[in-house]
């Protein structure tokens, strides 16, 4: 089973990212602002933000995430509800989580028409926690580390969100730690919404390995 919505989606991210570095224009039409979402009625950019990143390195590290963890989300979707629906579903999480990941800042910068952010990661972090849910016994760690180092799905997102959480509370760098924060959450409770036979499976095991 090819998992051809996490590759159409990769395809089409790359694209309109390519297509943005080469216009600005383009890209500012595209680019998340909170003042524009709220004052001008553009919502369109609650979605259209996710299409572009600011460099090839913030892509390629989103589709990367997305490359690895889509197809085990994709599959079991499918596996659980079908092909057309287990479709359906995966692209509504993935969707949905770009608006729900930036509707904390829309509120939050409202009226500071100088706050921008562009790129996929919210809509990634939902589709890594959605994984988790799934399976939070799976190793996750970082590239330039050794597999030994790698620590249990559960255990790695709880560390993410306390890192996304202080991270916006700090505000010291440009990376929407707030959207990360909001898509993952998004991600992993939309998944047990959709399945809640999941939620059980998730705590047995997590049980399991501790016990």
């Amino acid at each position: 089973m090819t998992p051809y919505i996490t590759y159409l989606i990769i395809g089409l991210t790359a694209y309109t990212s390519y297509q943005a570095f080469n216009d600005s224009s383009l890209k500012w039409k595209m680019m998340f602002n909170a003042y524009q979402v709220k004052h001008r009625k553009e919502w369109y950019r609650l979605f259209s933000s996710g299409l572009i990143h600011a460099d090839w390195m913030h892509l390629g590290f989103n589709m990367f995430a997305l490359y690895f963890f889509g197809p085990r989300v994709e599959y079991t979707y499918k596996a659980l509800f079908g092909n057309i629906k287990g479709s359906v579903n995966f692209i509504l999480i993935y969707v949905a989580a770009l608006a729900v990941s930036s509707f904390y800042n829309v509120v939050k910068h409202q009226n500071n028409s100088n706050y921008n952010s562009l790129g996929a990661s919210g809509a990634v972090s939902a589709i890594v926690f959605a994984s988790i849910a799934i399976d939070p016994m799976s190793k996750i760690g970082f590239l330039f580390l050794p597999e030994e180092l790698f620590i249990p799905g559960f255990l790695f997102g709880a560390l993410y969100l306390i890192y996304s959480q202080y991270m916006a509370k700090k505000q010291v760098d440009n990376i929407g730690h707030d959207a990360h924060f909001w898509g993952a959450v998004f991600g992993f409770v939309i998944t047990f919404v959709f399945e809640p036979s999941l939620l059980k499976a998730f705590v047995h095991k997590i049980m399991y390995s501790i016990g």
